[in-house]
């Protein structure tokens, strides 16, 4: 054993001035009496009436040396050496994604061990050893610097919670490759299941991480799928899916509860490492707007992570959209193309009427004609003849072979390239409330805005005066508008939401302010202002609601699920240290057992001084305790029952 801070048994100085305050006692002054015999305690103490005297047996002296003994050794930092993961400059990833709340460990969980192996990393660390600790969950983030104070470390990693998404292997990767920079004994190590995804090689510059694995089974049973499909005005299909990540067969059961009133009920048996779909062959004939799955087991399934035992849905139909066309010079070119894409009814109004149906549609479409007056709803005009009240009409202008796009990333323009494109002639167009997305030389190619909650898109230009039609660019432009006008939802929603993605949001027109409430009843409240908005708090499993508010009414409401599905977190079995390796490349890998760290015991002789501290004032003030005839009494009868 060795010691940080020899000097601190300078403090065993304080034994003699301890030794000395036994040692000396107060002279008395002598007094006669005519007996002693009510005098006895009197009688003792008068030996103390020298100044000095030897020392005698005393507890209370005993454990005062014995308190400042180990208070000195605390003060000198006794240590031994033993071996650790790594010394020098270490970044220290722990795992904290959803797979490591399984709880294969001993009954605790892979999260709670792998915080208990960084506890021991950082108890064990040298003092020239540095440490930054990054936790890796759906979002990776350094909780310290580089540093070498223990105690922030260690209130650090109280302090880290496990999360239920997946885990950012590539930003932590990132972060912990940037503190190589200048250090010339730098490493990685990784407390995980291995449960990287798809991370990227590290450089080859960066020294292999050191993997400290956690967990040992693969036993687990999820729900890997939960969706419904319906056609317009037709029930909607439930499609579900249970994967078996373990080893051994297992009977599942899987209640379907729809709007968290119990309904239907699936029973099977999920074979070693196989899927399971669940067959519902009857649509579901009930109205509901959520819809969610649990998975029980026989008492002899081992399943050990029981975050995907559970899935949501929302009710998701497939809309067919109503467009009513109407073009003055019968252009073919935009009729095939409207018919062409998927969910358009497409409905050919005559020209020689210049009136409109009775019958309201999702969208009107007009080529170079407008009616006498124009609809309430979503318009596409294409080269119109003549200025309304929403825009007006400027002179020809054209050729043009040259085009760029006015605002970038518009959805509209996606993927549409128009460097071949070459147009004869077109109009000048003027209107307040439209943004240009084309550009030509001279004026706008195409337009769009929004006017009293209607969508218009104008193309001042006949198609057939292009080579537009003929282009790749024509269809996706196509496509590109009528996904922007379709009826959308306030969320777009993907066929999955996981744990840390990020929506987007496109509120109504009219909307003051956006309510979300959370799977666990908290709300959340957005203003709506000039900025797209985007909702990143999706950190539970389960339901959320979004209520679009005006003043204090709600105005719409939609709701979405966030849940675990997928092999990235579901499949637990462990990832051996050789295709870790594998996945991350890098450079070679330190040695742990050549490291060696140093393991300090102040803190356990500081809580036993406590405890001797905490006994001393015990025996002190029951020696205070003024003697009294009753006490006398029990004394001699005790002293006589012997």
């Amino acid at each position: 054993m060795s010691f940080l801070a020899p000097a601190g048994f300078a403090a065993l100085a304080i034994a003699i001035p301890i030794l000395l305050l036994y040692m000396l006692r107060l002279r008395r002054r002598e007094v006669l009496i005519s007996s002693t015999f009510l005098w006895r305690q009197v009688v003792q103490d008068t030996e103390a009436n020298t100044p000095w005297q030897r020392l005698r047996r005393n507890l209370l002296l005993f454990l005062q040396l014995l308190i400042l003994l180990l208070l000195a050794l605390a003060l000198a930092r006794p240590f031994i050496t033993v071996p650790t993961i790594s010394a020098g400059k270490i970044a220290l990833l722990i795992d904290a994604s959803a797979s490591m709340n399984a709880k294969d460990v001993d009954g605790e969980s892979r999260f709670t061990a792998a915080r208990e192996r960084a506890h021991q990393i950082v108890n064990n660390m040298n003092p020239q050893d540095i440490i930054s600790l990054i936790r890796v969950a759906e979002v990776a983030e350094p909780l310290t610097v580089y540093t070498a104070d223990k105690n922030e470390l260690r209130r650090a990693l109280e302090a880290m919670t496990v999360s239920k998404g997946a885990g950012d292997w590539d930003t932590a990767l990132t972060l912990a490759a940037a503190g190589a920079a200048g250090a010339e004994n730098f490493s990685i190590v990784m407390i995980s299941d291995g449960g990287v995804g798809g991370a990227a090689s590290l450089p080859s510059n960066i020294p292999q991480p050191i993997y400290v694995p956690v967990g040992h089974s693969a036993n687990n049973v999820a729900i890997t799928a939960l969706a419904t499909r319906s056609l317009a005005g037709g029930a909607p299909q439930l499609f579900a899916q249970v994967t078996n990540y373990g080893d051994e067969r297992a009977e599942i059961s899987l209640v379907i509860r729809l709007d968290d009133v119990l309904r239907l009920s699936r029973s099977g048996v999920a074979p070693a490492r196989s899927q399971l779909p669940i067959p519902f062959a009857e649509p579901i004939t009930e109205p509901f707007e959520t819809l969610s799955a649990t998975l029980t087991f026989d008492n002899d399934v081992a399943d050990y992570l029981s975050l995907d035992n559970r899935a949501w849905t929302v009710r998701n139909e497939v809309s067919t959209r109503r467009v009513y066309y109407v073009s003055g010079a019968g252009n073919l070119f935009l009729e095939q193309a409207l018919r062409s894409l998927p969910g358009i009814q497409t409905f050919r109004g005559n020209p020689e009427n210049r009136g409109l149906p009775a019958a309201v549609f999702d969208l009107y479409v007009f080529d170079s004609w407008l009616p006498n007056a124009l609809p309430a709803g979503d318009m596409l005009l294409v080269n119109p003849p003549n200025s309304t009240e929403l825009f007006g009409l400027g002179p020809a202008l054209g050729p043009a072979n040259q085009f760029e796009l006015g605002v970038d990333e518009s959805p509209i323009t996606t993927f549409v390239d128009l460097d071949e494109m070459s147009l004869l002639q077109y109009r000048a167009v003027s209107a307040d409330w439209a943004r240009a997305l084309i550009l030509a030389p001279e004026g706008a190619l195409l337009l769009t805005g929004e006017v009293d909650g209607r969508q218009i898109a104008l193309l001042p230009f006949d198609l057939r005066d292009s080579n537009l039609p003929l282009l790749i660019a024509f269809p996706l432009l196509m496509a590109n508008l009528v996904d922007w006008f379709s009826p959308a939802d306030i969320v777009p929603l993907p066929e999955s939401i996981s744990v840390g993605d990020v929506l987007s949001i496109s509120p109504p027109l009219l909307a003051d302010r956006l309510r979300i409430t959370l799977p666990d009843g908290t709300t959340r409240v957005l203003e709506i202002g000039d900025e797209p908005l985007a909702f990143t708090e999706t950190d539970q499993l389960g339901l959320y609601r979004l209520d679009v508010l005006q003043g204090s009414d709600v105005a719409q409401t939609q709701a979405f699920a966030v849940n675990i599905f997928g092999a990235s977190e579901s499949d637990i079995a462990p990832l051996p240290e050789a295709e870790l390796q594998a996945r991350l490349g890098g450079g070679a890998a330190a040695a742990a057992d050549e490291q060696l760290g140093l393991q300090e015991f102040w803190m356990l002789l500081a809580a036993a001084a406590l405890l001797l501290l905490v006994i001393e004032w015990i025996v002190y003030h029951r020696r205070l305790r003024t003697p009294t005839l009753l006490r006398q009494s029990n004394r001699r009868l005790r002293w006589r029952g012997r």
